[in-house]
């Protein structure tokens, strides 16, 4: 979708003039929105996403591409999703969260959702550093005089 397109909210009471949407700020709404969704690890992105975020700045709209035709608003969403999780729950859990804050928040209503999952991310395992033995240093040295 061209970013200078913009999306007009119908409104009852047009006396004010009209209020129009650009499709990032859709993006950046659905963005959060399945980012918050339990499962989710991280949103998928590009090269540019992933320099951007080194950077310090933020991409909501990471892995959401919008397309409005003609009053129907179609959503896909690109995901990592963490090991263990029902991918089938947690994709529906995304589509209604989406379909569900965009609908809150700009009362337009979204016809789809598509969540491509485009990977698995495993735990992190739990390492603790010692604060008194950085390198572990004291840890060899016990294993050393177990050994002799």
């Amino acid at each position: 979708m061209a970013e200078d397109s913009k999306i007009i909210l119908n409104s009852d009471d047009q006396s004010l003039g009209t209020i129009q949407i650009a499709p990032r700020v859709l993006e950046i709404i659905a963005g959060i929105a399945a980012s918050e969704v339990d499962g989710v690890s991280k949103m998928y992105g590009t090269f540019a996403n992933s320099v951007s975020e080194l950077l310090g700045r933020s991409d909501y709209r990471r892995g959401v591409k919008i397309a409005n035709d003609q009053d129907e608003l179609s959503i896909d969403v690109d995901v990592y999703v963490e090991y263990g999780v029902s991918v089938p729950k947690v994709a529906g859990l995304i589509q209604e969260r989406i379909k569900q804050q965009v609908a809150l928040m700009t009362n337009l209503q979204v016809t789809e959702v598509n969540v491509h999952v485009k990977g698995i991310v495993a735990a992190a395992e739990d390492q603790a550093v010692d604060p008194d033995d950085i390198f572990g240093e004291k840890k060899d040295d016990e294993e050393a005089g177990d050994h002799e």
